[in-house]
């Protein structure tokens, strides 16, 4: 009686890995890309253009309407946070990525009604004949409560499809190394592919939608992507049966906190020198450890002391309380989360530097010549679409050139780590802020010889496609640093906190787009009086001394992140060994970080 037991606890998990093979994989990727590229399509038709409607339908200033618009975007990428404590903690990630698409389509539906009522927004006007008069506060109230449901619903989307889709693998990582290398490799060019369609349904969107809502109308402009976001909702659900469905493991940040706490009563306790003294427990930790464990590091060596046995840790019945007792595994879990988070802060600058693509750039572009021959004319948010279409040619170039290349250089199966691509995309961001400077104060010197400084309105005779390279280059920073800061995240966070550590990629954004409100507002304040640097005539003002204030922000940090690379060190993993029930340890070192490499290791 005392091997049966076992022997059929085996056979139940071997059918329910054999369940699993027969779901996820490659065959998922369309259904969960398709309904991405509708999701994406959806916020960025209703978002891309937004600096337009709310200076010219609700009249609002530029500034007002740059915070808003900066403040929306944080909120959006600060609600992931919720989303991701739902789907790891009681959710799971499949019905949190349904939940959140709900929420936003009523977001949507609440702003087509609002862009098609008359009562709902001030009436038309033609300054100075017919002065404008700005929305009023129960208008702008129906606008911002649209806007807060779809900053919950994408709180539930952004960090669950991510890591939904990875989960996808997760299966092929149980039947040994080589199995385990191929689905590394597998989930790197999913990252790759993720970030491409979603450039695809952006560029679409940017297109097609802003086309639409600049000459046909905003009823339209914002009930297709409506459509769009219903579409995914239904594509999503389709799939159901084939998708690998992972179990929330409970709460992450319960874990957390009880490790703090556990460390805080010990604080007086002496750590011993031998890790081996230290409390561990595989069957307690089974859950959230199903690619093995964290093994003990010496950093961070005051939270050690949770998993120090001390009398009144362990209850009679051999199980631990807690809130007294973590093991190592649980302890290293929160390790990991503290080493991470000096490089994923380097993102943040990255989403202030871009904050200004969606808003003063844009006003740009519209004092400018944007004539395409003698009939059309290029909408000012469409310009976007250089950005994304050189993030995809970058992404493409990445996968199919560079990577083989750099292969046969350093060995690496993934060309370079995701560290050095992280790097070079932070590297490039810069060049894209310093040339946006330099294009302004052509733009600015070419209004004050044709004596349109005191013209907001009038047309600059400068080509508005001089706006190009900054987008492009931003493209290409982006094709670079966004897709490796998240395979970063993903690939040294704890395996049950996955949902988590994608949350903290749009997170840095959220951080980034209040940062860049504070940038503008202290600008604002500061050059008050002065030569006002940011004000509704842009012509007057001086939007390139901001933009070079911004690049030497962005110099520093990418000083700031090559100093956090320089100390970081790999998360350590202790595996199954492949013929054998003995562990075997794993160690991502610091060699791996700079060229060596493992399947946990560069993806």
């Amino acid at each position: 009686m005392a091997t049966t037991a076992p022997a059929a606890d085996r056979n139940a998990d071997g059918d329910e890995q054999g369940r699993r093979k027969k779901k996820g994989g490659f065959r998922t990727m369309p259904l969960i890309l398709a309904s991405e590229v509708c999701d994406r399509f959806a916020m960025a038709g209703f978002s891309a253009n937004l600096i337009t409607y709310l200076t010219q339908q609700l009249h609002l200033p530029l500034v007002e309407a740059s915070n808003t618009l900066t403040n929306f975007g944080g909120t959006s990428a600060l609600t992931p946070i919720l989303g991701a404590l739902a789907a790891d903690s009681f959710a799971g990630r499949f019905w949190t990525i349904i939940a959140g698409s709900a929420i936003y389509q009523v977001g949507m539906v609440g702003l087509v009604v609002s862009a098609l009522l008359p009562t709902l927004r001030p009436p038309p006007c033609s300054p100075p004949a017919t002065p404008c008069q700005r929305a009023s506060g129960w208008q702008l109230a129906v606008l911002y409560l649209s806007l807060l449901c779809t900053s919950l619903g994408s709180g539930g989307i952004r960090p669950s499809v991510v890591a939904f889709g990875a989960d996808q693998f997760e299966h092929e990582q149980q039947d040994g190394a080589e199995a385990a290398k191929a689905a590394a490799e597998r989930k790197r060019r999913y990252f790759n592919l993720y970030f491409f369609t979603m450039g695809f349904a952006v560029l679409l969107a940017l297109t097609v939608v802003v086309y639409i809502q600049e000459n046909v109308g905003w009823g339209w402009g914002f009930g297709i992507p409506a459509i769009g976001m219903l579409v995914s909702i239904v594509v999503f659900l389709v799939g159901y049966p084939i998708y690998v469905l992972l179990k929330p493991d409970g709460s992450p940040f319960t874990r957390l906190a009880q490790v703090v706490a556990a460390a805080f009563k010990k604080r007086d306790v002496a750590v011993p020198e031998d890790p081996g003294m230290l409390y561990q427990d595989k069957e307690l930790d089974a859950l959230i450890s199903t690619n093995g464990r964290l093994l003990h590091t010496n950093q961070l060596t005051f939270f050690d002391r949770a998993a120090i046995v001390t009398p009144g840790d362990i209850a009679a019945s051999g199980q631990p309380n807690l809130w007294r007792l973590s093991t190592v595994h649980r302890v290293e879990e929160l390790k990991s989360i503290v080493r991470l988070l000096p490089i994923w802060s380097a993102g943040i600058m990255l989403a202030t530097a871009g904050s200004h693509n969606y808003t003063f750039t844009i006003m740009q572009a519209r004092t400018m010549d944007r004539h395409m021959g003698p009939h059309f004319q290029f909408p000012p948010a469409t310009l976007s679409i250089f950005s994304t279409a050189a993030m995809l040619v970058t992404l493409a170039f990445y996968d199919r050139v560079f990577v083989p290349l750099a292969r046969r250089v350093t060995g690496l199966p993934s060309g370079i780590t995701y560290f050095q691509r992280m790097g070079i995309g932070l590297a490039i961001s810069i060049l894209s802020v310093a040339s946006a400077a330099l294009v302004e104060t052509k733009r600015r010197d070419a209004a004050a010889r044709h004596g349109l400084l005191d013209d907001p309105a009038a047309v600059v005779p400068l080509s508005v496609f001089w706006l190009v390279p900054q987008f492009a280059v931003h493209g290409i920073g982006d094709g670079f640093s966004s897709v490796a800061h998240m395979e970063f995240l993903y690939d040294q966070a704890p395996e049950s906190m996955r949902s988590s550590a994608v949350a903290l990629f749009w997170l840095a954004g959220s951080i980034g787009s209040y940062m860049g409100t504070v940038l503008v507002t202290a600008v604002q304040r500061a050059t008050r009086g002065r030569g006002e640097w940011l004000q509704d005539n842009i012509n007057r003002g001086r939007i390139d001394n901001y933009y070079w204030l911004v690049t030497c922000i962005m110099v520093l940090n990418f000083g700031y992140f090559l100093v956090c690379f320089h100390f970081y060190t790999m998360k350590p993993l202790e595996v199954a060994g492949e013929h054998d029930d003995r562990d075997k340890e794993c160690e991502l070192s610091s060699l791996q970080k700079n060229g060596g490499g493992g399947a946990n290791g560069m993806v």
